[in-house]
């Protein structure tokens, strides 16, 4: 199978609900001082705000298996385009707290969504040989989307006096837009047509996509889905399934309890913590976005080379050193940080992003979109995705609570996590580079 135009063209727009993912995951990050002020909200109110998209997308994650089933990748994606146009404009029009809340919310439903269908898209569409590379695209537009968010923050916040944090919110309805009218261009998952039973544009599209043996890739494709003797209705948690649950929920929990989540949407307020000034500390947080696409892009020519395993051990030493410096730093320093303690936090969190990029951030939504069979992919993904932004919602509520008594704390926390995620991954997790979906689905001993 050979990259052909289509299956670029897919891989991209499908990612654009990526690029949307991340910026509206970092764009909250230059508004909480805003929004602390303009609501009134303490340190625990801040927290709820911020993870207040997060309830939605951990509920959007959950819910979304089961339309993407029922009704295909596409337009599922179509939904959340416009899912992520309502929640950009409300945001950014919101009268009160509720309203606010209301529209983040809907955002989040749209960010849980893009985080199981996109990835799944790519992965149903692609090549073995290439999947990792193309599933990683919607990581390394993820981190694109973060990037522009913090270069938006800084140049709104520069550009607009009054209401800035309103302006930084509404720049998300021009890529929402954009990503509905592109989504008309692309083909429906052929895996997602042979589940319907629409063999005919399966074939055309596999062509479209360069597939150099249709005929064999078709019946493993119908072999794996073997919906004569397994029902696309049939219980998700059985025993056939408990390894890749497993895997999932392993990977997804280890995701968040790096901390990943509470450094991208409280990136300003840790410099600021460690005595950077606002405009600064709006400037580190684009070195921060800088650094996590430099990294990720870095991954791609190699996860399909050296595999998953492999990244996420690099990326597990990395996040160990670095989290147990900027504990030991904030142990140190307290509250009464000069030039050199600033500087080494800054460091220590751009080795921290550094190392989720190459790790974790690419490897996640690669291995989940792999590790179920193809009846089941969809709820699988939705189960991961679900894992990880719930306990992102509680690592974004609990970070500033946490913080406020120490920053030591909160980082010694995440390093020790990850002591164990390291553990995790050379003693349990499997590789799964280079294999067909059907043939990972038979190395786990699913029928």
């Amino acid at each position: 199978m050979k990259l052909t135009k289509t299956l670029l063209l897919s891989t991209i727009v499908s990612a654009l609900g990526g690029f949307l993912f991340g910026f509206d995951t970092a764009v909250i990050s230059g508004t909480t001082d805003a929004l602390k002020s303009v609501f009134d909200l303490s340190s625990n109110g801040l927290g709820f705000t911020v993870s207040s998209a997060i309830i939605g997308t951990f509920i959007g994650a959950f819910a979304v298996g089961k339309p993407a089933d029922t009704y295909g990748r596409k337009n599922v994606l179509f939904i959340l385009a416009i899912l992520y146009l309502v929640s950009a404009l409300g945001s950014a029009m919101a009268w009160d707290w509720i309203s606010f809340i209301a529209f983040r919310f809907l955002g989040g439903l749209a960010v849980g969504g893009a985080s199981v269908v996109s990835p799944t898209y790519i992965a149903e569409i692609s090549p073995a040989r290439l999947r990792g590379r193309l599933v990683a695209i919607t990581q390394v537009n993820i981190v694109f989307g973060m990037l522009i968010a913090y270069l938006s923050n800084y140049y709104v916040a520069e550009l607009v006096e009054i209401n800035s944090w309103r302006w930084m919110f509404g720049v998300e309805a021009i890529p929402s837009v954009m990503f509905f009218l592109l989504l008309f261009f692309i083909p429906m998952s052929p895996r997602w047509l042979m589940s319907k039973k629409r063999e005919e544009e399966a074939i055309k599209v596999l062509t479209r996509c360069g597939a150099e043996h249709v005929d064999a890739e078709i019946g493993e494709i119908r072999a794996s889905l073997d919906l004569e003797h397994h029902s696309k209705n049939e219980p998700f948690f059985s025993k056939a399934y408990r390894f890749p649950i497993f895997l999932a929920i392993m990977i997804a929990m280890f995701n968040q309890l790096s901390g990943i989540n509470a450094v991208l949407y409280y990136a300003p307020h840790i410099f600021r913590m460690a005595g950077a000034g606002e405009g600064s500390s709006l400037l580190q947080s684009i070195a921060v976005g800088g650094t996590f696409l430099i990294f990720t892009v870095l991954a791609l020519p190699v996860i399909d080379r050296f595999g998953r395993k492999t990244l996420m051990v690099f990326g597990s030493i990395g996040y160990v050193v670095s989290l147990a410096t900027i504990a030991i730093v904030f142990y140190v320093y307290g509250t009464d940080f000069d030039d050199v303690g600033g500087t080494i936090v800054l460091v220590g969190i751009l080795v921290f992003i550094a190392s989720h990029a190459f790790g974790q951030g690419t490897v996640i939504w690669v291995f989940l979109s792999e590790i179920f069979p193809n009846r089941i992919r969809a709820r699988g993904q939705a189960l991961g995705s679900f894992t990880h932004w719930f306990m992102a919602f509680i690592i974004s509520w609990t970070f500033p609570i946490i913080a406020e008594i120490s920053g030591g704390h909160i980082f010694i926390f995440y390093a020790i996590c990850m002591v164990g995620q390291l553990i995790w991954v050379i003693k349990v997790m499997p590789e799964t580079k280079g294999r067909s979906l059907e043939d990972i689905q038979k190395e786990f001993g699913i029928s």
